[in-house]
Formats: structure tokens, C-alpha cells, sequence
């Protein structure tokens, strides 16, 4: 089991930034972040794998969002930058120790989730 509890989001303007944060109550080999906004399926950010800190991104925040882990306290960073209105959403953590390389971006690859943290960004 792995819990994620996730923290940072807010009301942010458009240009702005903001870090989300994710404490993982034990590591695991794959952490992401997601994202939903209403009305629409769960879309892929960004993952990392723990061990080797390689990163992965969606083509949407490449350039303008950072995925990050701090190892001695079992943490997962997203920090966003330069937020766009359509960033706003529901954003997710979600981990799993199984999924292969392959599936990285698909959300049905990871066992476990986070409640979410809500950021919206105002234009």
C-alpha cells in the first residue's frame, strides 16, 4: 500500500506558478501527477521513476512544468510555471510499483491515488 496525500494548489493568475506537493508514505517505483477538469477524463503530466529520476512529460506542460522527488522524505514535486487558464483542474498523485515503462502515461497503470488538490488559474 502506498498513500499519497497531496498539497498546493490554489488560485493562481495566468503567468504565475505553483508547486504541488505529494507525501508518499513509502516509495515506490513510479510516481505521476494527473490532472481532470470537469467534464473531462483524467489527462497525464508528468512521472517519474524513483530510482533513476527519469522523467517523463506530456507534451502539454513540457518546457513550463518540473517533476521532482526529494528521497529523504518520500516526496513528489510538480512545479508549474507560466500557468495557462487551461491548466486549471483537479490535480492528482498517483504511484505503482508494477507498471511498465510502456504504460507511464496511461492512468489506469497505477494502483494507487491521492485525494487531489484543486488549482485554478485565472486569466
Amino acid at each position: 500500500q502506498v498513500h499519497l496525500v497531496e498539497s498546493g494548489g490554489g488560485l493562481v493568475q495566468a503567468g504565475g506558478s505553483l508547486r504541488l506537493s505529494c507525501a508518499a508514505s513509502r516509495r515506490a517505483s513510479y510516481l505521476a501527477w494527473f490532472r481532470q477538469a470537469p467534464g473531462l477524463e483524467r489527462e497525464f503530466i508528468a512521472a517519474i521513476k524513483w530510482s533513476s529520476r527519469n522523467t517523463y512529460y506530456a507534451d502539454s506542460v513540457k518546457g513550463r512544468f518540473t517533476i521532482s522527488t526529494d528521497n529523504a522524505k518520500n516526496m513528489v514535486y510538480l512545479q508549474m510555471n507560466s500557468l495557462k487558464p487551461e491548466d486549471t483542474a483537479a490535480y492528482y498523485c498517483a504511484a505503482d510499483n508494477t507498471l511498465i515503462l510502456s504504460s507511464v502515461r496511461d492512468s489506469r497503470a497505477y494502483g494507487y491515488w491521492g485525494q487531489g488538490t484543486r488549482v485554478t488559474v485565472s486569466s
